[in-house]
């Protein structure tokens, strides 16, 4: 066993991922810190955090986005290391110096990788420099309307319109007819305003049959830069992925090996340090991959890919931030079986709309080869203010099939109520013949089964929702005293909860 690297872990986010730290930290004899908004008072990270810090209120620009109030939690947690989780501060520059210059360990990338990788563009023009393909387009910003006519006329259509600054589907438009390119133009340009203060978008030629295929990079301090295999995220609905596995089932053997060695070109090209992910386009017809971002944390389905490869993804960032080299070379690794992740969302099915409310009911699937992710509990509140999943189910098999087969009796072992879900929407997918062929693409939604959502509840199991229905009405009788978990109960850590508001 190796040393302890660290004494006490800050992790600077809220939900599953907190979780899945607390306890790669807890493996390794390492203290806990956990920070919380007033909303999240009462969350499950708060519970079982060796120490949890208030930084504000329920709002995420007031608390999860305040940079100065979590650096008042670490300095009085005293905590020597600071695990960003995904979202909120992540990737945030600014955070990741400011943790440096208090002399605290960032748990991630350096700050240099962080700005490298940040803005779309300057990605793109380091990847082309690196030799790493990227989409036809403009190669740089589009400044006027004229400038965007022009580059569709010589790459052709369809393409995509893309805000710099992007993420989440936000400021991107997709154009098929060149009467939609002005009106596509302005809005990815307000809406990259909007969301990210920076209006600046390019144009890229858009594939007719993507697929969104990304690729687990690590590196370390001393020179070395493996992959763990790619990860397919197709199923998407408004450019926010549903569920992801690993091995994606249509990349041939002889394009894997390219892919994992063009992902690791692309790392090694800016000295990458940390977990990152290099995000490919891939064409389902001509079996080409191009280059789309890195993120440069660790992603929401890592867990697939720990399940395939065996190798835990948080006591490697933990190890290689200490300056200790990856536990593992290229020719060590190979995937084993095969793993699907399953975002559980509290949301509506039907229409998507958030559904946040108190859990009345909660039962994480178990038996052999699943794995919960999940900060849900009985008696929680789910808040209005963060994004709507609570969990994250996956599930390993020896074939696609054998992890399909899991998934799907896991959701319907899986048991939410109180709030609204999207577990039906997951078990009609894993029945749906384009993904068990493994043909889907990221326009599955929207092309096979939006138009299908009316009728879901009368064609998936209406035995499961029958019975789950009846034992929502009749928990529903019951008085929020009889939760096993009631807001008051004696698991709460009161004593060790402190605020570090701002003035």
């Amino acid at each position: 066993m190796k040393p302890k690297p660290f004494k006490k872990i800050l992790i600077a986010n809220r939900g599953e991922i907190v979780l899945r730290v607390i306890r790669g930290a807890r493996d390794l004899g390492i203290a806990s810190v956990a920070v919380y908004s007033d909303a999240d008072r009462n969350s499950l990270p708060v519970i079982l955090a060796d120490e949890a810090y208030n930084i504000g209120p329920a709002p995420s620009k007031d608390s999860y986005l305040k940079i100065e109030n979590i650096l008042k939690a670490i300095k009085e947690s005293g905590a020597d290391a600071v695990h960003p989780g995904y979202g909120f501060l992540s990737e945030n520059v600014e955070f990741a110096e400011a943790v440096r210059n208090a002399g605290v360990t960032f748990i991630g990338p350096t700050p240099e990788n962080i700005r490298a990788m940040g803005d779309k563009l300057s990605a793109l023009k380091l990847m082309r420099e690196a030799g790493v393909p990227t989409v036809p387009g403009s190669g740089g910003p589009v400044n006027s309307v004229e400038d965007a006519k022009r580059i569709v006329e010589k790459i052709g259509l369809p393409v995509i319109i893309k805000a710099t600054a992007g993420g989440g589907g936000k400021g991107m438009r997709v154009v098929h007819d060149m009467a939609e390119l002005e009106s596509s133009y302005r809005a990815a340009r307000s809406e990259g305003l909007n969301y990210f203060k920076n209006d600046t978008v390019y144009i890229e030629r858009f594939i007719n049959a993507p697929k969104h295929i990304e690729v687990q990079v690590f590196g370390d301090t001393h020179g070395n830069v493996f992959h763990l295999f790619e990860r397919e995220c197709s199923v998407q609905r408004r450019h926010q992925k549903i569920i992801e596995e690993s091995p994606s089932p249509s990349v041939p053997p002889e394009v894997r090996k390219k892919l994992g060695e063009v992902a690791v070109k692309a790392a090694k090209s800016i000295n990458y340090v940390g977990a990152g992910t290099i995000e490919f386009i891939f064409d389902n017809i001509t079996k080409e991959f191009f280059f789309m971002e890195m993120n440069t944390r660790l992603q929401v389905e890592h867990p697939v890919t720990e399940m395939v490869t065996g190798i835990d993804l948080v006591r490697e960032q933990i190890y290689v931030a200490a300056g200790y080299p990856l536990s593992f070379k290229q020719t060590e690794v190979s995937p084993r079986g095969h793993a699907i992740e399953a975002r559980i969302c509290a949301e509506d099915p039907v229409t998507f709309t958030p559904s946040p409310g108190v859990i009345r009911r909660c039962r994480h699937p178990q038996g052999p080869f699943i794995r919960s992710d999940s900060y849900a509990y009985p008696g929680y509140e789910v808040p209005i203010y963060y994004d709507p999943m609570i969990a994250k189910l996956i599930a390993w098999g020896q074939t696609r099939e054998d992890a399909i087969y899991r998934l799907d009796r896991a959701l319907t072992e899986f048991t939410l109520t109180g709030i609204k879900t999207n577990i039906v929407l997951h078990k009609s997918i894993l029945r749906a013949p384009q993904f068990l062929d493994g043909s889907y693409t990221t326009q599955f939604i929207e092309k096979h089964l939006e138009i299908k959502m009316p009728k879901l509840f009368r064609v998936v199991d209406d035995h499961v929702f029958l019975i789950t229905a009846a034992i929502a009405a009749y928990n529903d009788k019951k008085s929020r005293n009889e939760l096993e978990y009631p807001s008051d109960s004696k698991w709460k850590n009161y004593g060790r909860q402190k605020s570090m508001r701002s003035n």
